[in-house]
């Protein structure tokens, strides 16, 4: 699945309603069609004072801080929207990668928050795939991504036997997910070179 036509073609039907002004609508759809997503972001956090709860408003306001890569508020926008509907494929997406960005930037995070921050982005990813089936490449890709970032993380503070056994578990869970992608898409190459890596780093850890 193409996560941002999807965006973009909630947006597009996106049609005003009593509760959300035409003005701030028009603004927000001109900004992200010429990828403008700070103007967006501007005119949909006033289209969101006037109307909270609106899916439609959270679902583009969360994707534009994506953009603008103001991680913690795509987070906390896209948790809202999940309040609401919580089937909502592309917020688990692009809150799971906001995760994952914040948990891969120590200066994003502190140091002790970024276990937490790999853990929820999995998670995300998880519960993305089990509502949307096992045939999204795309999905299984980050879930793939993440869990290699996680099981590096955890890997340069692996001095215990049971600590490297369960980086050797993240990283094979790495590679079942990059193995799925390529059930999906062979011979993609930047799969296979991630699957060299972490069969490397299984190596390295016994």
């Amino acid at each position: 699945m193409d996560y941002f036509k999807k965006v973009i073609l909630g947006l597009m039907i996106f049609t005003s309603t009593g509760s959300f002004a035409q003005t701030n609508y028009e603004r927000s759809m001109q900004a992200m069609m010429k990828g403008d997503y700070k103007t967006a972001a501007m005119q949909l956090e006033k289209a969101d004072a006037k109307t909270p709860d609106n899916a439609r408003v959270l679902q583009m306001l969360g994707y534009s801080y994506f953009q603008n890569h103001e991680y913690e508020k795509c987070i906390a926008t896209y948790s809202r929207l999940l309040n609401i509907k919580p089937t909502e494929v592309s917020a688990y997406y692009y809150r799971g990668i906001a995760r994952l960005k914040i948990a891969n930037d120590p200066k994003e995070s502190l140091n002790t928050m970024r276990e937490n921050f790999y853990q929820a982005s999995l998670k995300d990813f998880t519960k993305a795939i089990e509502i949307n089936g096992d045939e999204d490449a795309q999905m299984f890709q980050n879930r793939g991504l993440a869990y290699k970032d996680y099981a590096i993380f955890r890997s340069f503070k692996a001095k215990r036997k049971e600590d490297k056994a369960a980086c050797i578990t993240l990283f094979n869970n790495s590679i079942a997910d990059f193995q799925k992608v390529l059930t999906l898409q062979p011979l993609r190459k930047d799969i296979i070179d991630w699957v060299t890596y972490d069969k490397a780093q299984i190596a390295s850890l016994k």
